[in-house]
């Protein structure tokens, strides 16, 4: 059967979808896209037009997929491209629009050619000619996986980016206080110093599961969201619908960390746990508390990882800050 670009997600069955992924790929999830889309966050008006590329073989039966969006900026992507855009301009040559492999807002690498090889093959392959066609100028595929890497370098064409984050990774630790005395004498004072410092401003916190929070939580939750874009004057990514969507769609796979002050919330990190992996992904708060940033979207999260027996605490893109509190450089 032909190769079907789809406008909207909303057009595959979510079930259909989902089995195509690999384990524990939330980001990648019919949920997880579908409420980007269906809270407007991402539109061709914000500069994402969804055109997914999925192909069925001669039964009808899905075998191959790709999460594809038409772009008409790099906003959202957290791969830095803009030399490449201004150059191209300089040079004479439109750089947008351009096809994005990927997850909007979303720096996590997982799977992005989902199915079997050789659907992908087929897939790939009618990238290049459709891009030539509709004017694309490139098409890029970002924070991929193992497999991905292996597929897009036995391809003639493709360049590869070389990125760093840093990750957590559990060593077996019983309890904060073992993670701690793994570190060097340095790095343990200043992680002692800094959660006695929050502590001292009176903070103390509450870790909640999706399914349990109130809309008013919620309300709460996009405010501190939003703030940590209005204070740079710049215009949130989400929406608060998508909130509420991944709310109703993904319950069990939220969790948030509340920080309250005298009982009165004050700042709040959401996150996503999915197999063996906690990450972090949003944060914000409503005042300006010392070392407060450092607590709620680092060790409240180290100390959640280790209670529950997860491997690996993933935090967010970029930072070297996190080198001196326990992560280690991880190649995207």
């Amino acid at each position: 059967m032909p190769i079907q670009t789809l406008a909207t997600l909303a057009d595959i069955d979510a079930a259909e979808w989902d089995a195509l992924l690999p384990p524990a790929q939330p980001f990648l999830r019919h949920a997880f896209l579908s409420a980007l889309e269906d809270s407007h966050s991402v539109t061709p008006a914000t500069g994402w037009r969804p055109a997914h590329r999925v192909l069925r073989d001669p039964q009808g039966r899905l075998c191959a997929a790709l999460p594809a969006y038409v772009k008409a900026h790099s906003y959202g992507e957290y791969v830095f491209d803009w030399s490449w855009a201004d150059a191209c301009q300089r040079a004479g040559i439109r750089y947008y629009p351009k096809l994005l492999v990927g997850v909007p807002f979303t720096p996590v690498a997982g799977a992005r050619l989902l199915g079997e090889d050789e659907g992908l093959q087929g897939l790939l392959a009618s990238l290049g000619e459709e891009a030539e066609a509709s004017g694309l100028s490139s098409i890029h595929v970002n924070f991929t996986d193992a497999r991905a890497d292996t597929l897009l370098a036995a391809r003639d064409g493709w360049l590869e980016r070389l990125g760093c984050q840093y990750h957590w990774h559990n060593r077996g630790y019983r309890d904060f206080q073992d993670f701690l005395e793994a570190l060097s004498s340095r790095k343990r004072k200043q992680l002692r110093k800094e959660r006695e410092q929050v502590g001292g401003q009176g903070i103390e916190f509450e870790w909640r599961e999706g399914g349990q929070l109130s809309e008013l939580e919620w309300d709460f939750v996009y405010l501190c969201y939003a703030n940590t874009y209005l204070v740079r004057d710049r215009d949130p990514y989400l929406s608060r619908e998508f909130f509420g969507l991944l709310a109703e769609r993904m319950p069990e796979a939220i969790r948030v960390v509340f920080a309250h002050q005298r009982g009165k919330p004050v700042a709040m990190a959401f996150s996503l746990v999915a197999g063996d992996t906690l990450y972090g992904r949003y944060w914000g708060c409503l005042a300006e508390f010392d070392r407060l940033h450092f607590e709620t979207c680092f060790y409240q999260g180290l100390e959640f990882a280790i209670g529950a027996g997860l491997a690996r605490f993933d935090a967010g893109a970029q930072g070297e800050h996190k080198l001196i509190r326990g992560f280690e450089p991880v190649l995207t």
